[in-house]
C-alpha cells in the first residue's frame, strides 16, 4: 500500500500531497526530511531508492519545471507499480503546473485514477510473467520423453548391430542447426576438445617415464657448464679491476639545501626514556594547519567535448543562439562519458565516478539549453556544483572549540585513530598533537597499539621530542582498558587532550575489529578519525564501508558509533591523482578533517575543497 505521494518545488514548497488530500494517516518520523537531507542535497539522486526507519522513498524529477516526485511506502511491500505511477504522476502534473498557482485539490481525483490503472497494469504483469515461467517447464517435460526413447531406441539398434561406431555418422549428422551449423560438427567439436584436455591432464600428471622425480645429474651438469662460461681465464699481462670504494650512506638533500639535522632521535642507553640527559624541545614554526591556501581562479579550464560533430557551421551557430530543446539523456551521453573518464584518471573509484554521472544526468535532463551555451559547459558547470556540495561538510566540525567545551565540563576531549596497516596513524597523530600545542592546549598520548612491534617506542620517541606526556601498558594488553586508563589519567592530571593510536587493521579481520568497537563502545571518544592514504582508488571505499560496517555490526548499543571525520596521508605523493578524497566523502559522508603532506610536524593542512574541484576537473 502507497503511504505518501508528495509533490514539491526545488525550492521546498509543497504543492499536493496524497495525505493531504486523500485524508490518510501521517507519516512517523520524517523519511522526507532525511530524503532531502542525504540524497538530494548531497547529489546522490542517482541511487535507486532510499530507505528510513520502516519506510521505502522513490522519486522522480521534472528539471524543467523543478519539480519533484516522491512517493513512500512501507519497507516490506515490494511494490511493482511505483516507478510506473510515478512517471504517469509526473506526466499529468505537469500538464497542469502553473508556477503561480499554489493549490490543486482538482489533482485529486486524477491520482485516484492513475493510482487504480497502475495497480492494474502491475497485477497484469505480474499474471503474464507466472504465466510465462509456467509454461518452460512443461515444453520440457514434453521433449524429454520423446528424446528418451529415441536414444534408447538408438542404443538398442547399436547392440543388435554389434559394430562399435556411433550412428550419428548417419543421417542425424547432417542436420543443421537453428545457427547453421551441423550437429555432426559441433559433437566433434566436443569430441576434440575432451581430447585435448586428456592430453594436457597427462602431461600435467607425468607420462609412464616422467615419475615425478628430479634429475640430479642433469641440475649438477647445468651447474658445471654455467661454472665454465664464467671461470675465463684472464690474459697474464692484464692487471686485476680493484675493488670499488665502498659509499657510506648519507642524509638526503632535498633543494640543493644542505642539512646537518639530526635523524636519530631514540636513545640506546636507556630503553623506557625516562632518564634522557638531553631533551629536545621542537619548534619547527608554525603548522600549515593555521596557514590560508591561495587557489588562482585564472587558469584557463578545458571544455569536455561533446563527441564528434556532425552538424554544419551554420547549424550549429543559429542553435547557440536560438537555444536547444529539452536536454535529452542522449545528448548528455558523450560529456558525461569523458567526465568519468577523467574522474577515473585522477583516482576517484569507478562505481563513485559512475554514480556521480547518473546523478548529474538526472539533475539535467529535461533542462533546456540556454543560448550561446554548450553542452558540455553545462555538463561540466553541473558536475562542478555536485562537488563541491559532496566535498562541503554535512555539520561543522571545529576541534579547539570543541576542546574548549569539554575543558569547561572539567574533562579531556578524546581523539581515536583508525585505520588499515601503513597508512600512517602514529606520524600523523603526532603532527596533529604538535598543532594543539601550537594553540597552547596540553596534550596526552595513549599507547593502545599493543599488538605492533615498536608501536609504543615509536610513539615514546615522538612524545619524548614535543615534551608531552604518554601513557603506556607495554604489549599484549587490552588496548580499551589502556585507553580508558589513560583517559582517568588524563583527568586527574588536567589534561586537555587525549590522543589514542590504535593498531593498523584490515578491514576484514574480524577479530582485530571486534577489538577496536569495544575501545569505542568502552570510552565513547568525542572524535573518530580514520587514517586512509591518498594513494588508494577503488580500495577507499571498500576499507571506508567495510570499517562502518564492523562498527555498526559489533557495536554493543542500538546507537552504533561510526566514523566521523577523515586524515588523508602522504597527499605529497600523487600529484593530481586527489580523487581518494573523493571517493571516501563520498562512501561515508565524513569530512576531510586534515591533510598530511610531509614529513615534519608542520606538515598538516585543511582539505581545500575548490583546489580539489578545480584539480578533478582540469
Amino acid at each position: 500500500m502507497l503511504e505518501e505521494l508528495l509533490i514539491f518545488t526545488r525550492g521546498g514548497l509543497i504543492l499536493w500531497s496524497s495525505c493531504r488530500a486523500l485524508g490518510g494517516a501521517a507519516l512517523k518520523g520524517s523519511p522526507i526530511d532525511a530524503l532531502i537531507r542525504s540524497c538530494l542535497l548531497e547529489e546522490r539522486s542517482a541511487d535507486a531508492s532510499f530507505s528510513q526507519d520502516t519506510y521505502s522513498l522513490k522519486w522522480t524529477f521534472h528539471n524543467e519545471l523543478g519539480l519533484v516526485f516522491v512517493a513512500v511506502y512501507q519497507r516490506i511491500l515490494h511494490l511493482l507499480y511505483v516507478d510506473d505511477l510515478l512517471a504517469a504522476v509526473r506526466k499529468e502534473f505537469s500538464q497542469i503546473y502553473d508556477p503561480k498557482r499554489t493549490n490543486y485539490d482538482d489533482f485529486s481525483d486524477i491520482f485516484r485514477q492513475l493510482h487504480l490503472e497502475a495497480e492494474a497494469r502491475a497485477e497484469e504483469m505480474k499474471k503474464s510473467k507466472q504465466a510465462i515461467a509456467s509454461r518452460p517447464s512443461l515444453t520440457a517435460s514434453q521433449k524429454t520423453g520423446p528424446k528418451a526413447r529415441g536414444d534408447s531406441r538408438g542404443n538398442a539398434g547399436g547392440k543388435k548391430g554389434g559394430s562399435g561406431k556411433d550412428d550419428s555418422d548417419g543421417d542425424s549428422g547432417k542436420e543443421q542447426n537453428a545457427n547453421g551449423t551441423f550437429k555432426g560438427q559441433e559433437n566433434g567439436i566436443k569430441d576434440n576438445s575432451r581430447a585435448r584436455d586428456v592430453v594436457v591432464k597427462g602431461k600435467e600428471n607425468g607420462g609412464p617415464k616422467d615419475n615425478g622425480a628430479f634429475d640430479v645429474n642433469k641440475l649438477q651438469k647445468l651447474r658445471n657448464k654455467n661454472n665454465h662460461k664464467n671461470n675465463v681465464p684472464t690474459d697474464n699481462g692484464t692487471k686485476k679491476p680493484s675493488k670499488p670504494a665502498i659509499k657510506k650512506k648519507e642524509n638526503r638533500v632535498w633543494d640543493d639545501a644542505p642539512s646537518n639535522k639530526k635523524l636519530d632521535y631514540t636513545d640506546p642507553a636507556d630503553e623506557r626514556g625516562d632518564e634522557v640527559t638531553e631533551h629536545v624541545v621542537v619548534n619547527q614554526g608554525e603548522s600549515m594547519m593555521d596557514k590560508d591556501e591561495y587557489v588562482s581562479s585564472d587558469s584557463e579550464e578545458e571544455e569536455v567535448e561533446d563527441g564528434p560533430k556532425k552538424k554544419g557551421w551554420f547549424s550549429s551557430m543559429f542553435q547557440s543562439i536560438a537555444g536547444k530543446n529539452a536536454l535529452e539523456k542522449s545528448d548528455l551521453q558523450p560529456a558525461l562519458k569523458a567526465l568519468k573518464d577523467r574522474l577515473m584518471t585522477k583516482n576517484v573509484a569507478e562505481e563513485i565516478a559512475e554514480k556521480l554521472c547518473e546523478s548529474v544526468a538526472a539533475s539535467l535532463e529535461g533542462k533546456k539549453l540556454g543560448s550561446f551555451t554548450r553542452i558540455s559547459s553545462t555538463v561540466q558547470t553541473a558536475m562542478e556544483e555536485a562537488l563541491l556540495r559532496i566535498l562541503t561538510p554535512r555539520r561543522s566540525i571545529d576541534i579547539l572549540r570543541d576542546v574548549h567545551a569539554a575543558k569547561e565540563r572539567g574533562r579531556p576531549y578524546v581523539i581515536v585513530f583508525v585505520g588499515v596497516n601503513g597508512v600512517g596513524k602514529s606520524t600523523n597523530l603526532a603532527k596533529v598533537a604538535y598543532w594543539l600545542l601550537q594553540h597552547n592546549l596540553s596534550v596526552t598520548l595513549a599507547a593502545c597499539d599493543t599488538f605492533r612491534s615498536g608501536a609504543v617506542e615509536q610513539l615514546r620517541t615522538h612524545a619524548r621530542r614535543l615534551q608531552i606526556p604518554i601513557f603506556e601498558k607495554g604489549y599484549e594488553k587490552d588496548p580499551a582498558v589502556v585507553a580508558k586508563e589513560a583517559i582517568q589519567e588524563a583527568s586527574r592530571n588536567k589534561s586537555d587532550v587525549v590522543l589514542v593510536d590504535t593498531a593498523g587493521r584490515m578491514q576484514d579481520n574480524e577479530p582485530l575489529m571486534r577489538a577496536l568497537s569495544k575501545l569505542i563502545n568502552l570510552n565513547s571518544p568525542d572524535l573518530v578519525l580514520f587514517v586512509g592514504e591518498a594513494l588508494v582508488g577503488n580500495d577507499a571505499v571498500d576499507q571506508l564501508t567495510k570499517f562502518n560496517q564492523k562498527l555498526a555490526d559489533l557495536s554493543a548499543v542500538p546507537t552504533a558509533r561510526l566514523i566521523d571525520g577523515i586524515l588523508l596521508t602522504k597527499f605529497d605523493t600523487i600529484d593530481d591523482k586527489v580523487g581518494a578524497a573523493l571517493s571516501m566523502v563520498y562512501i561515508s559522508g565524513a569530512p576531510v578533517m586534515f591533510v598530511g603532506c610531509g614529513q615534519s610536524y608542520t606538515d598538516l593542512k585543511k582539505l581545500n575543497v575548490k583546489s580539489i574541484v578545480k584539480t578533478l576537473l582540469k
